[in-house]
C-alpha cells in the first residue's frame, strides 16, 4: 500500500558514511544559503528553536536495566499502567529513544509504552564489552533488548517497534528467541530498516560514486573513530555543511517544521563520534531475513519513506514479502526519519497495528 498525503542527521557520522564526498555536494546548498542568510542569523534561529525545545521533552519513569555485560541501559515507562498490550520502541542509529516523541504523546494515553537507550546512544553507558575489546553487533542488541523487556515487561503481549538499527535490533531479538515472538509478540512494526543488504545501499549517489564511497567508508570512519577528539573539537566549524547532510539524509520533503529539524540536529550531534566509528561496522555484516519467519502470522506494520536514502524503499518491499499479510505503507516523498516527517500518518498506522494486535489476542 502507498499513502498519499499532502507534503507537509552527530554530523560525523553521516559525514562518515560518505566520506566527505557527499560534503562537497552540501557545500553547494550551504553557498546557497548563505546568499540569503547570514551567519548570526542562522546562530540566533538555533538558539530561539533550543529555548522553545517542544521536541523530547515528554518524560516516563526511569528505569536502568543491566545488560548481559554489565553495561547499564536507560529505560523510561510511560503511558497506561494497566493496559493490556506492552509497546516497546527501539530507536536508529545515532539517534536516541526521544526519537519517538510524537508517538509518544500520540499513545501514551491508550497503551503501556517502554522507551530505551540503545547501549552506547542517548542515556545509556557506553558500551562495556566495547571498550574492553570485544566489536559492537546487532546480536548484542537483540540480547539487550531481551533483558530490557525481561526487566520491565515479563508477562503479557508485546508490540515491538523498531527504526532504522532499531528494526534489526528487533529481528536479532527474533533470531535469538523465537518462541518469544510466538508465544507473547502480538504485533510488530518495522520502520525505515532493513534485514539484509546494506552494502548495496546507494545513499542517493551517482552510480559511478556508491563503490568508492562504500569501498572508503569504513576505513575512514576507523580513522577518524580513533581521533574523536579532533573530530569533536571541530564538530562546530562545519556546522553548517552538516546541517545540509542532516536534512538530505532524514528528510524527504522541504516542508519540515524548523523546529523539527533543529531536534534531529540535537540527537545526531550528541552521539559521540567514536560510537558513531563503534557502530557503523556492523550493518554490512547485518542479515536477518531468515529471522523475520518467526514474525510470521502476527500482524505487522512495515513502514518506509519513498525518498529514504539510508534504508530505501525496496528494501522495505523485500521484509514485506517475507512476511506474508504484513500491511506495507510506503509514505510518498518522506526520507529516513518518517516517524518525525509524518508523524499524524505513523501514528494512525500504529494505532491500527495495536488494534489488530488486541484482536489477535
Amino acid at each position: 500500500m502507498t499513502e498519499k498525503t499532502p507534503g507537509v542527521g552527530r554530523a560525523a557520522g553521516l559525514i562518515g558514511i560518505s566520506v566527505g564526498l557527499l560534503a562537497a555536494g552540501a557545500a553547494a546548498g550551504v553557498a546557497v544559503e548563505r546568499l540569503t542568510v547570514g551567519r548570526a542569523t542562522r546562530r540566533r534561529a538555533r538558539e530561539e528553536l533550543d529555548a522553545a525545545a517542544p521536541y523530547g521533552s515528554l518524560r516516563g519513569r526511569p528505569v536502568t536495566v543491566a545488560a548481559a555485560d554489565g553495561t547499564e541501559l536507560y529505560v523510561e515507562l510511560d503511558g497506561v499502567e494497566d493496559a493490556p498490550v506492552t509497546v516497546v520502541f527501539s530507536h536508529g542509529y545515532c539517534l536516541n529513544q526521544d526519537s519517538w516523541h510524537f508517538q509518544r504523546a500520540a499513545l501514551r494515553g491508550s497503551a503501556r509504552l517502554v522507551f530505551w537507550d540503545q547501549r552506547s546512544h542517548g542515556r545509556s553507558e557506553r558500551s562495556r564489552s566495547y571498550l574492553a575489546g570485544e566489536a559492537a553487533g546487532i546480536d548484542l542488541l537483540g540480547a539487550d533488548l531481551k533483558a530490557v523487556l525481561d526487566a520491565v515487561a515479563p508477562t503479557g503481549p508485546l508490540v515491538l517497534a523498531g527504526h532504522s538499527m532499531g528494526g534489526m535490533t528487533v529481528m536479532a531479538l527474533a533470531e535469538r528467541e523465537p518462541e518469544l515472538f510466538r508465544d507473547r509478540v502480538a504485533g510488530v512494526a518495522l520502520v525505515g530498516t532493513l534485514a539484509a543488504g546494506w552494502d548495496a545501499v546507494p545513499l542517493g549517489l551517482p552510480t559511478a560514486l556508491v563503490k568508492p564511497v562504500k569501498w572508503m567508508a569504513p576505513g575512514v570512519v576507523k580513522l577518524l573513530g580513533r581521533q574523536a577528539g579532533l573530530v569533536e573539537a571541530t564538530r562546530k566549524l562545519g556546522a553548517d555543511v552538516t546541517a545540509v547532510l542532516y536534512r538530505r539524509y532524514s528528510f524527504g520533503s522541504a516542508d519540515i517544521d524548523p523546529g523539527v529539524s533543529r531536534f534531529v540536529e540535537q540527537m545526531l550531534d550528541a552521539t559521540p563520534f567514536d560510537v558513531v566509528a563503534e557502530f557503523y561496522p556492523v550493518f554490512g555484516a547485518h542479515d536477518k531475513l531468515a529471522a523475520l519467519a518467526a514474525m510470521a502470522g502476527r500482524p505487522a506494520l512495515v513502514l518506509a519513506g519513498t525518498k529514504d536514502l539510508l534504508a530505501p524503499p525496496e528494501y522495505s518491499e523485500a521484509i514485506a514479502a517475507a512476511l506474508p499479510g504484513s500491511d506495507l505503507v510506503l509514505v510518498p516523498d518522506a526520507g529516513h526519519l518518517v516517524m518525525l516527517e509524518r508523524p499524524e500518518l505513523v501514528d494512525r498506522h500504529l494505532t491500527e497495528l495495536l488494534a489488530a494486535a488486541g484482536a489477535k489476542e
